[in-house]
């Protein structure tokens, strides 16, 4: 091995170490993000040899992964199959609609244009609430949380849409007192000092490295993008950190997916074969990620 090819490997090494550092990871967390970026959009199932594999390339334990597959069969997102002394593990139907929000949040290019106005009432409204402001929402009061109209809400909340009549330049500050934007743009600083070294690496990545990157890279993003609450630009900080980290993501997943997408459908196995590397909804995602770059 000459010695640029070396260096250049052992940058790439050193960046995945880095980022594993920073990005500290929890088995059943990478597994979601697994099925959501990669698996999902091909049909929903994965053979687990494939899941040992991948979780393998972050540093994560055959024991901790099978570990945290039961879990998540426990949980309710997995369900799986044998066949013959392969084991296939696919999203369940409640998994799957999960996943749909959080495609939404991370590939799509809709931005939130309504507001709604949530009432909780019963026992369990402070457990419902919690559940709303991960989502983004802001507590009023108790009872009463207030968002953006892309987040999935309870069947039994009381909901009304919420427009804007006049005062539109007073958003901000709304925002500003309702929502704790620091701690959001904080998390999205982090996400670009991580992964932005990542732009002088691109032509030096191998397949493994890109998808194995590209992975980190969802899910950190993904952390972050699912709690911060999707506002619109009127109502944020000029120069906003989420603007950027969007940007970096975009640009990002477009580049590391060509070699990322090429071991995917070189490697992975569902139980009728060999996986799709692209179909429509792969295709949609990368051409609304193309309209954000």
């Amino acid at each position: 091995m000459s010695k640029s090819v070396s260096r250049s490997v052992n940058e790439v090494d050193m960046l995945t170490r880095q980022l594993l550092h920073a990005v500290p990871l929890k088995a059943a967390a990478f597994i979601v993000t697994l099925y959501g970026d990669v698996v999902e959009p091909r049909g929903g199932v994965l053979w687990m040899g494939n899941v040992i594999e991948t979780c393998a390339m972050a540093g994560i334990s055959e024991n901790l992964v099978r570990t945290a597959v039961s879990r998540l069969v426990a949980a309710g997102q997995l369900t799986g199959e044998r066949i013959g002394r392969r084991s296939f593990y696919r999203l369940t139907p409640a998994a799957r609609a999960e996943f749909a929000y959080a495609a939404k949040v991370l590939y799509a290019s809709r931005v939130a244009q309504q507001w709604h106005l949530v009432y909780l009432d019963g026992e369990n409204a402070d457990v419902s609430m919690r559940g709303l402001k991960r989502l983004g929402y802001a507590a009023l009061n108790p009872r009463l949380a207030f968002g953006p109209d892309d987040v999935p809400l309870s069947p039994e909340a009381l909901v009304w849409k919420a427009g804007v009549i006049q005062g539109q330049d007073q958003m901000r500050s709304f925002a500003a007192a309702h929502w704790d934007l620091a701690v959001y743009a904080e998390a999205y600083r982090t996400f670009i000092r991580n992964f932005q070294p990542v732009e002088g690496l691109l032509g030096k990545l191998g397949d493994e490295e890109a998808l194995t990157l590209r992975l980190l890279m969802v899910h950190q993003y993904r952390y972050v993008a699912l709690r911060a609450p999707h506002l619109p630009r009127e109502a944020l900080p000029e120069n906003w950190e989420g603007h950027m980290a969007r940007s970096l993501f975009a640009r990002l997943y477009l580049t590391l997916s060509n070699k990322a997408d090429a071991y995917v459908s070189g490697k992975f196995v569902d139980n009728n074969g060999v996986l799709i590397e692209q179909g429509q909804s792969l295709q949609q995602r990368l051409v609304c990620l193309s309209q954000l770059d």
